[in-house]
């Protein structure tokens, strides 16, 4: 009897090179909305009347529903396809901006409109990871996913020069219109897919399995710990008697490295893919002893530490992903969405616990913390690499057979 199993039309240059552009472009408008807040933090701050602490509280809802939203959108990715959810959560992403632009009057409206932000991070990244896993050969997909990654820091970079390009000369909310504009273009880039009947949702156990989980609580830890540096950074630098400009320019070449390192490691990683995960590990090590290294005073500590904790201890995502997908082809989305899972909590609970942490005791404490975190994030990775070979499943192919 004939079996036909098929995971993904045939991959040409073109269409993976498609694949990688509309991933790329779907990532950066669906992470923008939390990013340009971030950006324009004085002005809207200014008129709607909240503190850093309320910008704390923004960012940490985003995050918290966006983790809420990753295994329903996983689920929908699988369902109804890469592209269907690629276009919603552009979609839902220039709804958010509009939204922020035309009603955000509050705080807790603007937490509100967030939310519709959140979810489309949620659908739009996974989406993204569906689109490579099967649209660009594995032996390049390492580099696609550190590609598709390196656009988070590009989303920060468009945020910040949204600040004197169109919030000091029309006012933040016309750059929340022109963002929006920008965001909705990424529509046209999202590679068609093919229809190939009705898609059958993976059972959950083949896919939430215990590796998974162990994968997600790293990512968890070691997201935390990252997303802390980018919001205490400029803070405790002051404290310790440095100025902000220096803790501000460490800070941006923290995220040039990282931009490097996300798309250097990912090609390495097609060159050594069973190795990934154990890079992973290697990057987090380095990472947890640039953040000790920000407890201690001085200048060069500070650059020193912030290259290495920013630059290395947060270039890893891609590289997760590559591994996830690598291992569950069948179901890509389904897959990430649990270690994505991780990923978004860390961005929620991080600021939230180690800010708790310093103003009940002091900077230098909660960077140990936060370096014993990344620590333990990398022993989490090992053992989720481990259990990930035991449970990985059978390789499959798009083949015929009598």
């Amino acid at each position: 009897m004939a079996k036909l199993r098929v995971l993904s039309s045939p991959s040409t240059p073109t269409s993976a090179f498609r694949a990688s552009t509309g991933a790329l472009t779907t990532t950066i408008a669906v992470s923008i909305p939390v990013f340009l807040v971030g950006g324009l933090a004085v002005q809207i701050g200014d008129e709607l009347d909240f503190s850093p602490a309320g910008l704390g509280l923004a960012v940490s809802a985003y995050f918290g529903a966006s983790a809420l939203a990753s295994i329903p959108a996983g689920y929908l990715v699988e369902r109804y396809g890469a592209t269907r959810m690629s276009r919603a959560g552009i979609t839902l992403a220039a709804a958010s901006l509009l939204g922020v632009a035309a009603f955000a009057n509050t705080l807790w409206s603007l937490i509100a409109i967030l939310a519709l932000g959140a979810a489309a991070n949620a659908m739009g990244q996974l989406a993204g990871n569906a689109t490579l896993s099967r649209h660009v050969p594995p032996r390049r997909q390492g580099l696609s996913f550190g590609i598709k990654q390196a656009a988070i820091p590009v989303a920060t970079l468009l945020s910040g020069a949204a600040v004197p390009a169109i919030a000091l000369t029309l006012g933040w909310r016309w750059a929340f219109v022109f963002i929006a504009v920008l965001a909705a273009s990424a529509l046209l880039l999202v590679p068609a897919e093919p229809r190939v009947g009705r898609r059958r949702t993976p059972k959950p156990a083949k896919r939430a399995t215990g590796a998974l989980i162990v994968v997600g609580v790293a990512a968890t830890l070691a997201a935390a710990a990252a997303n802390a540096l980018g919001t205490f950074l400029v803070d405790s630098a002051v404290a310790r008697g440095i100025s902000p400009g220096p803790a501000g320019l460490s800070l941006t070449l923290g995220s040039a490295v990282c931009v490097t390192a996300r798309i250097l490691g990912g090609w390495l990683a097609d060159r050594r893919p069973d190795r990934t995960i154990a890079v992973i590990a290697g990057l987090l090590l380095t990472g947890a002893g640039g953040l000790a290294l920000l407890a201690v005073p001085g200048n060069l500590s500070l650059v020193a530490g912030v290259v290495l904790g920013f630059g290395f201890g947060w270039s890893w995502p891609g590289l997760m992903n590559f591994a996830v997908v690598r291992l569950h082809p069948q179901a890509p989305a389904a897959a990430t969405s649990i270690t994505q899972t991780g990923v978004y909590a860390g961005g929620c609970l991080g600021p939230l616990g180690l800010g708790t942490l310093a103003t009940a005791t002091d900077y230098p404490t909660m960077w140990f913390v936060a370096a014993g975190a990344m620590l333990a994030a990398a022993g989490a990775m090992l053992l989720g690499s481990h259990l990930l070979r035991r449970h990985a499943p059978e390789p499959v192919t798009a083949t015929t057979g009598a």
